[in-house]
């Protein structure tokens, strides 16, 4: 990953491939943002009439390179908006300053060492910038014959045009005040584990199934110091999941059920995270339409999220115990698949009607969220790509947010809006349940087509311990994105949850679980 460094030169003194500054909109044009007076100064104090000369506005996300002044010791100044500038005594929001700061990484592809001389004015909005350069500079490139990856590649080096950015110098970020130096190592391990998600979500299905993800977990608790358990397909009819063998029946890649865990000796809460983890969605037998099934290797984003977001809490030796729950398999259609029509004893002992099988996220989210309610944690909270029906509701940047606890759900929400997450709270109305009556089973898998996103979250609603706050996050927007890349947001997998869920955790640590 890139290297993060605080540096104590000034935007005029680091020795950069670039420099990079912040602008915004002002009342009457560009406005020079706080960080950027050295580089102002080298242009004679007329920078913002320079970039308003090449069609700058400070708009967010706005990249303008030009050369560097004499007196400056980097060849290139790279300007990046900010967006609209702030009342006078305010500073400039922390979300502004980590997507002008990916932008800007992304801008840099190809180069060694960029100094970045954004407003810094404390330490939380230092660890904004870093944030947001590191995951500004990501790139997937594993699979690449010039990739820099695994071995797959023939250990090639990516050229150096595409490679990811090398260093972020942040300049002004005060390296020996604790403060800023806690915000950065924060910083730094968060967008080590929102890459490891993406880097999972990137990865094509043949590379990763439920078998290869348990053992990538495995691998990370080996290394982190996590408590792991994986059961395999044998395990799974031992104990009767049969939501999770129910999907996974019709694959030659059997299913698995992770249980990885980040403990603390001075904890007195438990999280419990569960993750949708269907490594390939066919559809099953209700095969997904043309168009539907290229990228439906982003389809255990959930588990990702989950198992990043665990790492990440162990990492940061965060007092609160948090325990993740991968629910994983594969979708298929096979003469061994599950029809539709066909009834499954889950976890819970509870039978369901299964009428669509691409409804099937919420099959083995429902055994899992049983298993972890068994557990008796002070909180539930599972994230999934579950519903189409949520995109169409919130579109692709947002995540919708239900529960059964109106406090909990505002909690969450306030929780994604403070560190960036795009998201909205969601009803389930109590009428829609009906829908799911079966004459045959206890519940189907589906009921009334308009809502079914709130639909589908009554399911999981089933399947929770009496007594358990629970929030079900609908990723299926945000998770994967296929336009161009913004700010900190590449093309593809994105990591979307981890940090609504880091941040969870550090507020459970901290006694305000909401």
């Amino acid at each position: 990953m890139t290297a993060l460094t605080l540096s104590t030169s000034s935007a005029a003194t680091v020795r950069a491939d670039a420099v990079v500054v912040g602008v915004a909109k002002g009342a009457k044009g560009v406005v020079v943002a706080p960080g950027a007076e050295a580089v102002d100064k080298a242009f004679g104090g007329k920078l913002a009439g320079v970039l308003e000369t090449l069609g700058a506005s400070g708009a967010e996300g706005e990249v303008t390179k030009l050369p560097a002044a004499d007196g400056l010791k980097t060849p290139v100044v790279l300007a990046v908006g900010l967006g609209d500038a702030p009342a006078k005594g305010d500073g400039y929001a922390h979300e502004a300053l980590r997507r002008a700061a990916g932008s800007a990484a992304r801008a840099l592809a190809g180069s060694k060492k960029a100094g970045f001389a954004l407003p810094v004015e404390d330490a939380a909005a230092a660890g904004a910038v870093s944030e947001g350069a590191l995951l500004g500079a990501y790139t997937f490139t594993a699979f690449r014959s010039n990739g820099a990856g695994n071995g797959k590649n023939g250990g090639k080096k990516n050229d150096d045009k595409s490679a990811p950015l090398a260093e972020v110098a942040l300049l002004g970020g005060k390296p020996r005040d604790k403060e800023f130096k806690a915000a950065t190592e924060r910083a730094q391990a968060l967008a080590a584990e929102i890459n490891r998600a993406r880097d999972l979500i990137n990865t094509p299905s043949n590379a990763l199934d439920p078998k290869s993800f348990a053992a990538e977990a495995q691998a990370a608790a080996k290394e982190f110091g996590l408590k792991v358990e994986v059961l395999d397909e044998k395990a799974l009819k031992k104990g009767g999941y049969g939501g999770l063998l129910g999907v996974g029946q019709g694959s030659e890649a059997p299913p698995r059920l992770v249980r990885i865990a980040h403990t603390h000796p001075k904890a007195d809460k438990t999280l419990a995270l569960v993750g949708k983890g269907i490594t390939y969605d066919s559809g099953g037998i209700s095969l997904k339409p043309a168009g539907h099934n290229e990228t439906m290797k982003c389809d255990m984003s959930g588990a990702a999220a989950v198992f990043a977001a665990v790492v990440a809490a162990a990492r940061l030796g965060l007092e609160v115990n948090v325990t993740g729950w991968l629910a994983l398999a594969e979708n298929m259609p096979s003469g061994s698949a599950t029809r539709p029509g066909d009834v499954l004893t889950m976890y819970s002992g509870k039978t369901v009607e299964v009428l669509n099988t691409d409804a099937e996220g919420r099959l083995v989210l429902a055994d899992a969220l049983t298993r972890a309610s068994e557990e008796s944690p002070d909180a539930i909270v599972d994230v999934a790509t579950l519903t189409g029906a949520m995109v169409l509701a919130l579109g692709h940047r947002h995540f919708g947010i239900m529960a059964n606890d109106e406090a909990f759900r505002t909690s969450i929400h306030e929780i994604a809006e403070e560190v960036g997450e795009q998201s909205w709270p969601m009803p389930m109305p109590e009428h829609l349940r009906k829908g799911m009556d079966s004459p045959v089973a206890d519940i189907a898998n589906m009921g009334e087509r308009m809502g079914g996103g709130l639909v589908a979250g009554l399911f999981l609603k089933e399947f929770i311990g009496e007594g358990i706050p629970w929030a079900h996050l609908d990723i299926a927007g945000p998770a994967f994105h296929e336009g161009s890349p913004w700010g900190y947001t590449p093309k593809g997998g994105t990591g979307s949850a981890v940090r609504t869920l880091v941040r969870l955790a550090e507020r459970t640590a901290a006694g305000d679980l909401g």
